[in-house]
């Protein structure tokens, strides 16, 4: 069943197109993923998709059965009303019976009448497996006070608000649903982030959103669609497929550019060798040499920072903290923090919000003091902080002059330098916006442009925090392989886990009350490791103090109970399962051994041997349980 349908739809911004002429289907079932870099129209389509704007051109037709929902990346409140009445907008009598047994249960005095009630009222419904879902959406994403005026709420915990209200709304709606989500990672931490995933992996949802988290785009996803110069270019399959394909695509482009280039020099020639006075003939030759000098003038832009920049030259002693101490009343920031930075140390921060991440990023810039300890800074470093804050705009100018305000030129490793206008260039300002005035740029334009300022000066330390919000995935990719080739120090702070496997080699991990732990790895590893010992929690360690318990006599030792039949079924299934998860293991291995293998896929090997290794040893114990009671 087609959800959607848009057939040859289009649409412009004032006189620039965002897409012409593009055709496509959802089908329920889909879970499709939209990439585009910031101005392509990403946001525009969805909201046509969600009948909040119209198309210029064409026809879009969504099915009468089919609800659609959308989640946006400014939600729409009623800010005098509180969040519990902002979530239960949906006008339902299950909404309505959970809002006022939830109503009831916030209530610092509850009436037993009213409750007994409002318990009947849900009994009723049959809304208990429903409430329980409500609680786990809650639960998971943080939202404690529900008697809180959304006026009053951060910019995150909008966003938190904004996701639960409408994953609680397509719970209501039991049948056809289309979920349109635009950048739902932005504001979450990574433990939000892994429930989300497996939250709409096990719904039966179809689904349309726009992300910049590739690991969550490859984890629900399985189409990509791109926009692109105008046009929608669909790719079945998970991100990497996505990556081959899209290069592919661009060499089938370029050498039919380089074709339609010689045809046009042919026909150019021709054209000038012409008299004033057409004839038929010679007008049908001519109307064909615009379309062979359209085609030839194509451009294809996927834009990669291939520079070697000239760094401000690093000495030997970069930072020292020793004995660092540092509170705020009586919460505990750092206690006794030790650490040395070396030359070309990427580090990444992790822990929860309100560990001390942003306070430790000040006191190594000087933006704060120590309650006590020390802190030396080299005398060569040069920080370059990439904030939360944003872009700092005293006054609206056009970009070009922004830039041109710090510096007319950028120097590269080489001696050589590049003009400021270049430099843009190569960060996906191209010479026709960068005439744009500050004030016309997109949330992500600002961040890129922002980036740029921070590079143009030079700097030999770089942090970053959250970079990657509002960022598209174009951008990222950009970043990323400037970064990787960057040769001073790194801090980063994200919640955007490929970023950070690509450009850290170990964390300083915040677990809260001044502890910070150093971890050697990336952060998959580190999430892999935090999963282990969850699992390890609940194990009884048997002490050596602990006597051994006496042997039971034969006499009264107990019947052994048999399998039951679930039992049987499960070790059969587990007999099946584990050679075909050893034969996938071994297969692994020898692809990492693979000398040709990129790092990013070594990564996600990695990371899939070690849920193997996981998965197989859970297997053998239950196997070995119930192989004892078989005997």
């Amino acid at each position: 069943m087609h959800y959607v349908s848009a057939e040859r739809i289009s649409k412009s911004y004032g006189i620039k197109p965002l897409f012409t002429n593009i055709t496509f289907h959802i089908s329920e079932g889909d879970k499709i993923a939209l990439i585009a870099r910031n101005g392509s129209g990403k946001s525009t389509l969805l909201k046509i998709l969600a009948g909040k704007d119209n198309v210029d051109n064409g026809n879009v037709w969504i099915h009468k059965d089919v609800t659609v929902a959308l989640f946006e990346q400014e939600p729409v409140f009623d800010e005098q009303a509180t969040v519990l009445d902002n979530i239960f907008h949906y006008r339902h009598p299950v909404a309505e019976a959970l809002r006022n047994y939830e109503r009831i249960i916030a209530a610092d005095e509850k009436e037993p009448d009213v409750l007994a009630a409002a318990l009947a009222k849900l009994d009723e419904l049959g809304a208990w497996d429903f409430e329980a879902k409500v609680h786990q959406i809650l639960g998971k994403l943080n939202i404690t006070n529900l008697n809180q005026q959304v006026k009053t709420l951060s910019g995150g915990q909008r966003k938190r608000v904004a996701l639960a209200q409408v994953l609680i709304d397509i719970g209501f709606e039991h049948k056809h649903v289309l979920l349109i989500m635009d950048e739902p990672t932005n504001h979450l931490d990574v433990e939000m982030v892994e429930w989300l995933e497996n939250y709409l992996n096990q719904q039966k949802v179809t689904l349309l959103m726009v992300t910049h988290d590739r690991y969550f785009l490859e984890d629900v996803c399985d189409v990509i669609w791109e926009l692109d110069n105008e046009n929608l270019y669909s790719y079945a399959g998970d991100y990497q497929n996505y990556l081959e394909k899209k290069a592919a695509r661009i060499d089938s482009t370029l050498a039919s550019i380089d074709k339609a280039k010689n045809q046009y020099r042919k026909e150019l020639e021709w054209m000038r060798k012409q008299p004033k006075a057409r004839t038929t003939k010679s007008k049908s030759r001519q109307d064909n040499f615009y379309e062979v000098e359209s085609r030839a003038k194509q451009k294809v832009v996927d834009a990669q920072v291939e520079l070697q920049v000239k760094m401000t030259r690093l000495g030997g002693k970069v930072a020292e903290l020793k004995k660092v101490y540092k509170s705020y009343g009586e919460k505990i920031i750092l206690k006794g923090f030790d650490y040395t930075f070396k030359k070309g140390e990427r580090i990444g921060i992790v822990g929860k919000n309100g560990a001390g991440k942003s306070t430790f990023l000040h006191l190594l810039q000087g933006q704060e003091e120590a309650d006590s300890g020390k802190i030396n800074i080299g005398e060569t470093v040069v920080f370059g902080n990439f904030s939360q804050q944003g872009l700092e705009i005293k006054e609206d100018m056009r970009i070009i002059e922004f830039v041109k305000n710090i510096a007319e030129n950028f120097p590269l490793a080489d001696g050589s330098t590049i003009s400021a206008s270049q430099f843009l260039t190569l960060f996906l300002f191209p010479p026709d916006q960068q005439y744009t005035y500050l004030s016309k740029l997109s949330g992500g334009e600002k961040k890129r442009l922002q980036l740029l300022a921070i590079l143009f000066r030079n700097p030999n330390f770089l942090i970053l925090d959250e970079p990657t919000n509002d960022l598209d995935l174009p951008t990222l990719s950009v970043l990323e392989n400037f970064l990787s080739e960057y040769q001073g120090c790194l801090l980063i702070v994200s919640h955007d886990r490929y970023f950070m496997d690509r450009l850290v080699d170990h964390l300083f991990v915040f677990e809260g009350s001044g502890v910070v732990r150093d971890f050697p790895g990336n952060y998959s590893q580190y999430r892999i490791d935090e999963r282990n010992k969850e699992k390890n929690k609940d194990v009884p360690l048997t002490t050596a103090k602990e006597a051994p318990a006496p042997p039971v006599s034969k006499a009264v030792e107990p019947e052994k109970r048999k399998l039951s039949f679930k039992e049987k079924r499960e070790f059969e299934q587990i007999e099946k399962e584990m050679p075909a998860l050893e034969a996938e293991k071994n297969q692994i291995a020898d692809k990492m051994a693979d000398p040709s293998i990129n790092y990013d896929e070594i990564q996600k090997l990695s990371f899939r041997i070690t849920q193997i290794t996981s998965q197989l040893e859970e297997m053998e114990m239950r196997w070995l349980e119930l192989s004892e009671l078989m005997n």
